[in-house]
């Protein structure tokens, strides 16, 4: 008898080799999702466009995901969490043909907001997909490898695009095109799932701002006040990272744009394994005070114009977000019932990626205004204010955080 969000593995695949493959799909929409990093040098050579009009083309790809959060969640739990991953896949897909064909700014924008509505998908149904098939003995395990399978992919797209745009011809098509077998296998992935159709119990709208359940506000508010610092900060290394290291740092390659971005996610994934062991309420805190350390060092690079503080605030900010994630996603993984778990994830998302689609634009056309180092400083001291509040809040609930 199926259950409402359960599944059960079939004959012939264990858990553990279903939670790999559920991570999959997760990994290949984030390859796409920073893809694009290191070739807006390219574009923006090509096509003309500032540094604030860079940081809205950016921000594209946060207006789809939010739009995305507010069905996929809700429908990912009540008819199940394929039939949100293939459309997803299939819109990824796109979003690489509309990507290797662009010719001006409409085009890079189209495909960021589909690259969005995509990622969206896997935030919510395809994470929650992990811990379906791990099973409630391997709730911790499955937190783990679905942050760490997002964190990962979201390093190893502007890696790929750096190394395959500086050494094959036509870089802007031949990275898309990589990127597309890489979707091509996760969909294959996705119909080999163990993945039974649920039986809804939640009513309801189904297109709503994500929500948790009664009485689990609390864990929502803990998480997103850890994790939305640390995203906005790798958000906006992600953004503006390429034009700190052209403009103010004088590199011009793509290669260590795209290593950095690597780097930074591969903190993030690497943190995670780490502190696996750790109480929660180190972790969440831990977070906070790496993302704090990453806007100062990164505030002290564009000051001294020091390639080296930019690479240690990257790596910071990753470490801030992998740990702000983790600490989030547990919360969530064992305070929510399965059937809601799809959109749990989709609320935790949308309070982190609300500041960190915004507050990189802002402080994008305040570069084009005030200079990037200006614009810089300011950015860095809001962050650094909203990760000493949530430090604050997860001290104050320290007790609750770690009973749960």
């Amino acid at each position: 008898m199926t259950t409402t969000g359960t599944t059960a593995p079939r004959t012939g695949r264990t858990p553990v080799r279903a939670m790999w493959l559920a991570a999959w799909p997760v990994t290949a929409i984030f390859v796409l999702s920073n893809t694009a990093t290191p070739l807006y040098v390219l574009w923006q050579n090509r096509i003309g466009f500032s540094k604030g009009m860079l940081t809205v083309i950016f921000a594209g790809y946060i207006v789809g995901l939010l739009g995305s959060l507010l069905v996929c969640g809700v429908v990912s739990d009540r008819s199940g969490r394929r039939s949100v991953l293939l459309p997803a896949l299939g819109l990824a897909l796109l979003a690489c043909l509309i990507f290797a064909t662009a010719t001006g700014v409409v085009a890079l924008l189209v495909a960021r907001v589909c690259t969005g509505v995509a990622v969206g998908a896997a935030v919510s149904a395809g994470m929650a997909a992990v811990t379906d098939v791990a099973g409630p003995q391997r709730k911790s395990q499955a937190a783990l490898l679905a942050s760490c399978a997002m964190v990962f992919g979201a390093g190893a797209g502007p890696l790929l695009s750096g190394i395959v745009s500086e050494t094959l011809p036509a870089p802007t098509v031949t990275v898309f095109v990589v990127e597309a077998v890489l979707l091509v296998t996760a969909a294959v992935a996705v119909l080999r799932l163990p993945l039974d159709r649920p039986v809804p119990a939640a009513t309801g709208a189904w297109v709503r701002v994500p929500r948790v359940p009664a009485g689990r506000g609390r864990e929502l508010a803990l998480g997103i006040a850890v994790f939305a610092p640390g995203i906005t900060a790798t958000s906006f290394v992600l953004s503006l990272g390429p034009a700190l290291l052209a403009g103010l740092l004088g590199v011009t390659s793509r290669i260590p744009a795209g290593a950095m971005a690597f780097g930074m996610f591969l903190t993030a994934t690497a943190v995670q394994f780490a502190v696996r062991r750790l109480r929660r309420p180190l972790v969440m805190i831990a977070s906070t005070l790496a993302t704090t350390a990453s806007t100062a060092t990164l505030i002290a690079a564009v000051r001294t114009e020091t390639v080296a503080w930019l690479v240690a605030a990257a790596l910071l900010a990753g470490a801030g977000q992998g740990l702000g994630q983790l600490g989030g996603l547990s919360l969530l993984n064992t305070t929510v019932p399965v059937d809601r778990l799809a959109e749990a994830n989709a609320a935790l998302n949308t309070g982190g990626y609300l500041p960190a689609g915004l507050l990189p634009v802002i402080a994008g056309y305040l570069g084009d205004a005030t200079g990037l180092a200006t614009a810089t400083t300011i950015f860095g001291a809001v962050v650094a204010a909203a990760a000493v509040l949530g430090a604050l809040a997860v001290a104050a609930s320290r007790a609750t955080v770690a009973q749960v």
